[in-house]
């Protein structure tokens, strides 16, 4: 005989609240920011070098927005994922945990 599924009550319900409950702060936060009209590049500017201006925080022809700190924050993640990617590597060619 076969019995019917309970819902099973307990601290292992935690993270998926805390997921649903950030879900719904970033669905507050996109229904309340106001988006204005895009602004494109002047006719007869460089895109690709203004972007690289941007990123390193150098003074360019157009305005823009310091990405410094972003740069340096994803060279940092990528050189760790790397460096981890190596380690997992080498640790599987050896052949076992060592």
């Amino acid at each position: 005989m076969t019995t019917r599924p309970r819902l099973r009550v307990g601290g292992h319900l935690l993270p998926g609240l805390l997921a649903v409950a950030l879900f719904l702060v970033f669905l507050a936060m996109i229904a309340s920011a106001r988006f204005d009209d895009a602004v494109g590049f002047p006719e007869g500017e460089s895109i690709v070098a203004n972007i690289g201006f941007a990123l390193l925080n150098i003074e360019g022809t157009i305005e823009f927005e310091g990405f410094l700190v972003a740069l340096i924050a994803i060279a940092v993640v990528l050189d760790a994922a790397l460096s981890g990617a190596v380690l997992l590597a080498s640790r599987d060619e050896a052949g076992g945990d060592g």
